[in-house]
């Protein structure tokens, strides 16, 4: 364990805090001049406590930004694992915590971005710098993708209810805080947005010229789940329609394995979905003279 390795490193912006986890833990390994440092992904995702997707992406970027340099292998358990050395002279072109602001903006700005060590070329004796990449380091905010929080999933859920709410006939909408309860309810139960919205249009295409004593006002339908109906009913629906197409393409598999004449009215949209169903064989087809 090196305490200086650990101070330079902890004084040092890396771009993010799972860069920063990672390259402390690696330098709890270091000896003084930074190197010796060897440890598997598995055990940094281990004791960091991050994905070990998140380990190897952050080892990777360290060694193409010369923070790491790999200098050998060793054995273990598992075969060999990596030996490292963490580059201190790159550390230190790192932006420097300890300054305050003002040090900044009278010397150099502090921007956050690792700066790409310079290449060393023995060939030539000149020092050179690689080309520079992007300009956004691995995690700015603009280009690391988020997973949605409760607030994205709450707005999405009150987006659904919106729809819901506003295709029940304007003159007919009361109580909207327990109309919303009970259409959170459905969803909960199985029912999905899509069959819930077609319910309430289904049900105001129904009812459209009636008086409001023959109507039923928004709180008491949701409550009273007569939702339920119209959802059922296109349910039913929907498994008659399957059922139909399925009888029509037994039909056509009939045509193809008699050799009807009617097969040439067989299109290759239909000649495929047999195909694809197992009803038939490319060489039935063959047979019957229908292209697909």
């Amino acid at each position: 364990m090196s305490w200086e390795v650990a101070k330079r490193c902890n004084e040092r912006k890396f771009g993010s805090a799972s860069r920063k986890q990672v390259i402390m833990f690696l330098a709890d390994k270091a000896s003084d001049d930074g190197e010796g440092v060897y440890c598997s992904k598995h055990s940094i995702a281990k004791f960091t406590e991050l994905s070990l997707a998140t380990v190897k992406r952050i080892i990777r970027d360290f060694t193409s930004e010369g923070i790491l340099v790999q200098t050998g292998e060793r054995d273990c358990d598992f075969g060999y694992t990596n030996e490292y050395r963490i580059c201190l002279e790159a550390v230190s072109r790192l932006d420097d915590l300890t300054k305050r602001k003002s040090d900044a903006q009278g010397g150099r700005q502090q921007t956050g971005v690792t700066k790409t060590p310079d290449v060393y070329d023995p060939a030539s004796e000149v020092t050179t710098t690689p080309p520079p990449g992007s300009s956004r380091p691995p995690n700015h905010p603009k280009t690391t993708q988020k997973p949605p929080t409760r607030a994205d999933t709450r707005e999405a859920e009150d987006q659904d209810f919106e729809k819901a709410w506003g295709a029940y006939p304007a003159d007919r909408r009361r109580n909207k805080t327990t109309c919303r309860q009970q259409f959170e309810r459905a969803i909960e139960d199985g029912t999905t947005t899509k069959e819930f919205i077609c319910a309430v249009r289904a049900y105001a295409t129904e009812t459209e010229g009636y008086t409001r004593s023959k109507v039923c006002f928004s709180d008491n339908w949701f409550r009273g789940e007569r939702w339920q109906r119209y959802v059922e009913e296109a349910r039913e629906a929907q498994i008659g329609a399957v059922e139909l197409e399925e009888k029509h393409y037994r039909q056509l598999a009939g045509w193809v394995k008699e050799r009807y004449g009617l097969c040439k009215t067989i299109s290759r949209a239909q000649a495929r979905e047999l195909l694809a169903r197992g009803l038939v064989s490319e060489a039935e087809l063959r047979r019957a003279e229908v292209a697909w």
